[in-house]
């Protein structure tokens, strides 16, 4: 009889890297198989850096901050990438076309089974191409990845399945009740009240003050999630243009946006857009969330402003970021991220 291995005891211990192994070695024939997918689909590998100027500009996204020193001994603020989502649109305007990185990004007060503060985050970009390409990427992907089920605690996820696209509106509807798109004017611009309004006829608790954002983020994660990805991926499209600040609006209908994200198992797995590509209007974006950033936790963080004037020579491109460890953790029936991860940052949650 194996030994039961204790809770506490540390990855690079002998008998817990023993049972790690397997999922680390499945980790690294998923890597391979993306890998060549994407090299016979024409996709570039780029490196972009990690150490950038700005870390992005999402209110509810924190970065790891560091000071550079320069050769006269002047520091300047820099920031772990939270995505390498600027740099990689600075080589669309460069002149690539279908690039990809396979890389560490780091994320702080994130931590939990399926976060960690550093991971491993698939990004592509597409020039010309339809948002919906993306999803049909992902899919393949998770196909891939898995000759069986996707597991996460009790629910399943067959990867051969035809994924389901079920708008945001929709999925509101249906799973809490609630008429998202009554609680926004023509333009997108957002009513709190009248949203907190219909939390309460259908008893979704929530605090006083809170924003639209905020109540939109708790019916997601409390009375919608959950339904999504079980037995089939869901595509959880057309965002609300407020929840969208690097996407493009959907023609006719600014309210929404070219936005989705996919479920496996109650999961979300990845990010998508049709890339915003006008400077003005991004920056104004970014000064929106900016200004969240600073009235809820008291910081903000720099405007990447080559990342701007990159912008305006950059194709019309969609794009797309996949939590690969999440992948890796839904493919092999693992507990937490950190558990596929080879070297995690501490001890991997039990």
């Amino acid at each position: 009889m194996t030994p039961e291995i204790a809770a506490d005891t540390p990855w690079w211990h002998p008998s817990r890297h023993a049972d790690r192994r397997p999922l680390l070695l499945a980790r690294n024939r998923i890597q391979g198989a993306i890998r060549g997918w994407l090299a016979e689909q024409d996709f570039l590998e780029v490196d972009p850096s990690a150490l950038q100027v700005s870390p992005g500009n999402e209110a509810h996204l924190h970065a790891f901050a560091t000071t550079a020193i320069g050769n006269d001994g002047a520091g300047q603020v820099m920031y772990l990438h939270t995505s390498p989502e600027f740099a990689m649109k600075r080589l669309l305007a460069a002149g690539e076309r279908r690039i990809y990185s396979l890389g560490h990004v780091w994320r702080n007060r994130e931590r939990g089974p399926k976060h960690a503060p550093e991971f491993t985050m698939l990004e592509w970009y597409r020039v010309g191409e339809g948002y919906e390409q993306l999803m049909e990427d992902i899919a393949a992907w998770v196909r891939l990845a898995c000759d069986g089920l996707l597991r996460h605690r009790d629910l399943t996820c067959d990867p051969k399945a035809p994924y389901e696209r079920v708008s945001v509106a929709d999925a509101f509807s249906t799973y809490a009740g609630i008429d998202l798109l009554a609680t926004m004017d023509a333009q997108g611009a957002t009513d709190a009240a009248a949203l907190a309004e219909q939390m309460d006829r259908v008893g979704i608790a929530h605090m006083a003050g809170e924003s639209w954002s905020d109540l939109f983020s708790r019916i997601l994660s409390e009375r919608v999630e959950p339904h999504l990805g079980q037995g089939r991926l869901t595509v959880l499209d057309r965002y609300p243009a407020a929840e969208a600040a690097l996407a493009r609006r959907v023609p006719g209908d600014a309210r929404v946006s070219e936005r989705f994200e996919v479920y496996a198992c109650g999961v979300e797995l990845a990010n998508g857009f049709g890339e915003l590509t006008d400077p003005i209007e991004q920056r104004l974006r970014f000064e929106e969330e900016m200004a969240i950033k600073q009235a809820t936790y008291g910081e903000t963080y720099p405007i990447d402003e080559d990342f701007l004037a990159a912008l305006a020579l950059m194709p019309n491109a969609c794009g797309c970021a996949l939590g690969f460890d999440r992948l890796v953790m839904l493919a092999t029936g693992a507990p937490s991220v950190e558990a596929v991860q080879w070297v995690p940052a501490g001890r991997v949650t039990p």
